[in-house]
């Protein structure tokens, strides 16, 4: 602005100077100088024109480019908390309280009744949290032609003090599922391809020793499903998993691991309509394994079998009742929670043992889920565990013979995540040249699931 009030007074007083001029009568000498002098003001102010557009060419480039409009930049992907995968955090808060008439083995839970001829009517209390369990599901991408998951799952029956209770881990495993060919391996540890079926009880060991064999353990497992027609379905499975045995007196000590060979677990299932008024699924199962056991320090040692033949059978019957149920026979099932968790006969002692021969056994299980009817369901059930007699050592007089439960429970669903159980057991165990043993448990549960 002060440069163009500058150029403008210049031209006023150069125009005021022209016009005196021109008005004055003043002679010709004088009009030379006064041109002379013009010509020099011109000069002059073509010289300032000229700075004054420098200048303002200057001053234009050094003028602040103008605000561009505002232009919104992608937002960078928001990372997960816990991964770049879909993550399903699951578990259950469980607490048990359970009285038991006479001492069961393990207290928290039941397996078996003790000898009454050293605690008879030895009554107990237990109050436990140790159910309570932790996982994370874990998803892949979706895609047609495969899909992967993984799963980790954790409860707290891992040993510790009652209120200090460590971690254990029940379920580790990547699976990776082909839909269109409808096959999957799985890699890593869960529940065992043979029986697979479970009675629901409030009591965590859920039949185990008493009819229900069956566990978790490392593997790699294959499985196959054939469509046979509408609703019909063949599917085979199979898996290598780890060996494990009974812990021996000499190093290494288990003698699954000691054998050298992983176990072999096979099942073949078909899901087919029948009676109810959904299809019924029935699989046979089996399983082999070896094991070895040191008896010296000088690397002797005897190998011993370890196998399994299984029935299965699930059956709608209809919308509120269903039928399950599950029969074994096989040796040397310690392992796999069967035999009343007797292996291999001992007809020496702890301290120094004389393993001689598998023992050999039978059982089974059945149970009925009933409802639900409104916010009540129902279950009932009996389970029996019955070792060959004659496979027992009669040099310990401890050996269990027999192991039955009879069960019965109602679970009221408060809402859709907290519910609230009861359940009524009577346990019976037989004992070599010890008599039986009797107990009544009663146990209430409170659960709540997310």
């Amino acid at each position: 602005m002060r440069t163009k009030i500058a150029i403008g007074v210049l031209f006023v007083m150069a125009w005021g100077g022209i016009c005196f001029a021109d008005v004055g009568s003043a002679p010709l000498k004088e009009n030379d100088e006064l041109r002379a002098r013009i010509e020099k003001l011109e000069k002059e102010l073509a010289e300032l024109k000229k700075i004054v557009s420098r200048q303002a060419e200057k001053a234009k480039l050094q003028e602040p480019a103008k605000a561009e409009p505002d232009i919104a930049k992608p937002t960078p992907e928001k990372k997960p908390m816990l991964s770049g995968l879909d993550v399903e955090i699951y578990g259950r808060l469980k607490l048990d309280a359970a009285y038991d008439s006479s001492r069961i083995l393990n207290g928290n839970f039941a397996q078996w009744v003790e000898p009454e001829n050293r605690n008879k009517t030895d009554n107990q209390f237990n109050m436990t949290a140790n159910e309570s369990r932790l996982g994370l599901w874990i998803y892949g991408p979706k895609n047609e032609d495969l899909q992967t998951s993984g799963r980790v799952e954790i409860d707290f029956y891992g040993g510790g003090a009652e209120n200090k209770s460590n971690p254990m881990l029940r379920r580790a495993y990547m699976n990776l599922v082909w839909p269109q060919e409808k096959f999957s391996i799985l890699a890593g540890q869960t529940s065992d391809v043979i029986s697979p079926l479970f009675p629901y009880t409030l009591n965590y060991s859920v039949g185990w020793w008493a009819g229900n064999i069956g566990y978790r353990r490392p593997q790699i497992r294959l499985t196959k499903t054939y469509p046979l027609g509408p609703d019909t379905n063949l599917k085979l499975e199979g898996a290598i998993a780890r060996t494990i045995g009974q812990t021996g007196t000499f190093t290494p000590g288990d003698a699954g691991e000691d054998a050298g060979i992983p176990s072999f677990q096979v099942r073949t299932s078909v899901t087919f309509p029948w009676c109810g008024y959904k299809p019924m699924t029935l699989g046979i199962s089996g399983h082999w394994a070896k094991e070895e056991f040191d008896t010296d320090a000088n690397d002797k040692h005897d190998k011993f079998d370890s196998w399994s033949l299984n029935l299965d059978l699930t059956q709608p019957v209809n919308e509120w009742l269903t039928i399950k149920g599950e029969m074994f026979c096989g040796e040397n099932l310690s392992a796999y929670l069967g035999g009343i968790g007797q292996g291999v006969r001992n007809v020496g002692t702890s301290a120094a043992p004389i393993l001689d021969e598998e023992i050999a056994g039978t059982g089974g299980w059945v149970a009925a889920e009933l409802g639900p009817w409104d916010k009540l369901s129902f279950n009932v059930g009996l389970g029996i565990d019955d070792p060959r007699n004659n496979d027992l050592s009669s040099v310990t007089n401890s050996n269990r013979q027999y192991n039955r439960m009879v069960f019965g429970n109602v679970i009221y669903s408060v809402d859709k995540n907290a519910r609230i159980g009861f359940e009524l057991s009577q346990w019976h165990t037989k004992y070599e040249n010890m008599g039986d043993a009797d107990s009544i448990r009663a146990q209430t549960s409170f659960i709540y699931e997310f």
